[in-house]
């Protein structure tokens, strides 16, 4: 673990780490991305975004310290699953996780509040969700 990773539990309430995993599992069924998608969430591939969200979500149920980039991922997929009629569950949310909308927004405007210092490096594309890659660098192709 790094000094800047952090568990679930040091940022984040139950409800909202519940959340955070009924969103990452999500991806593969009712929330599926085009490979576009997937690497503007920083995942290098659809395949491989299936496979970390899945790894992502366990380390949110056993309380194992996230990096900033992961914890980008994980927000961003959570998004997306959540408010897209197009990638996500979106107007079938209720139907696929119990939870109203507005019990999600308000849960999820929580989460992105607590998360802000931990990502803020990622905001405005200051920093890119691929790994060693910059926002421009991904602008200009050479990712």
């Amino acid at each position: 673990m790094t000094l800047s990773a952090r568990p679930p539990s040091a940022l984040l309430g139950g409800d909202e780490v519940t959340l955070l995993v009924r969103a990452t599992s999500q991806w593969g069924g009712p929330a599926h991305a085009s490979e576009g998608l997937a690497r503007a969430m920083g995942f290098e591939d659809t395949s491989a975004m299936l496979v970390e969200l899945a790894a992502l979500g366990r380390a949110l149920r056993t309380d194992t310290p996230l990096e900033p980039i992961e914890w980008a991922r994980v927000l961003v997929a959570t998004e997306i699953a959540f408010a897209s009629d197009l990638f996500g569950a979106g107007t079938e949310w209720r139907t696929m996780t119990g939870e109203t909308d507005e019990a999600t927004i308000r849960t999820l405007r929580a989460i992105q509040r607590k998360l802000g210092p931990v990502l803020r490096g990622f905001y405005g594309g200051r920093a890119s969700l691929l790994a060693g890659t910059t926002g421009s660098e991904l602008d200009e192709g050479k990712r």
